[in-house]
């Protein structure tokens, strides 16, 4: 395990080459990886594992905007890359619910849980599980998910996801990087 001094994108490089270091001696071939722009899942072409990309959901930028334009989409699918773009696991209604009646809900408590690890982790785990609803990734097998805090990657980890309504039988078998500050 890999602990970076501090947070964010400037730790891009080395949790890619960490990645696949590690999915490479545990052959895993199956990568989630969250990507808004496209650049984080370029980092990850031609490195012999399967790569899903999971964006933001359309409108979280602002209303109608897709952070990722319709070339950088077209791009990434022609190098094999399945993308995902959808509500994420832990927002959705719960979101609308905190910010028309502001009050906390199960999904936020269990999305603040996981960031005591750190933003990039809580990524990673909601990716992950994201993933597998969408048939993605298969069932019941470890993967590798990378996340970050803000813009690039600062955290990966060997999981196993489980589909979103048995949330809780998700398991983190192994942290591969992840930054010391929170």
């Amino acid at each position: 395990m890999v602990y970076w001094e501090q947070k964010g994108r400037r730790n891009t490089d080395d949790t890619v080459k960490a990645t696949v270091e590690r999915a490479k001696e545990l052959g895993i071939k199956h990568l989630v990886v969250a990507s808004n722009t496209g650049a984080t899942a370029d980092k990850f072409i031609g490195q012999g594992l399967e790569v899903v990309c999971v964006t933001h959901h359309v409108g979280w930028a602002g209303p109608g905007e897709d952070e990722m334009g319709a070339e950088k989409r077209k791009e990434l699918q022609e190098k094999g890359v399945k993308l995902l773009t959808t509500t994420h696991l832990f927002a959705g209604v719960d979101r609308a619910l905190r910010n028309k009646f502001e009050g906390v809900y199960p999904a936020e408590i269990v999305s603040s849980t996981l960031r005591m690890m750190g933003q990039g982790l809580k990524v990673c785990v909601e990716i992950s599980v994201m993933a597998l609803d969408a048939g993605l990734i298969p069932f019941g097998e470890e993967i590798i998910a990378v996340g970050g805090t803000g813009r690039g990657a600062d955290a990966a980890c060997v999981i196993a996801p489980a589909h979103s309504s048995q949330f809780f039988d998700t398991v983190i078998k192994e942290v591969i990087c992840m930054p010391r500050e929170k």
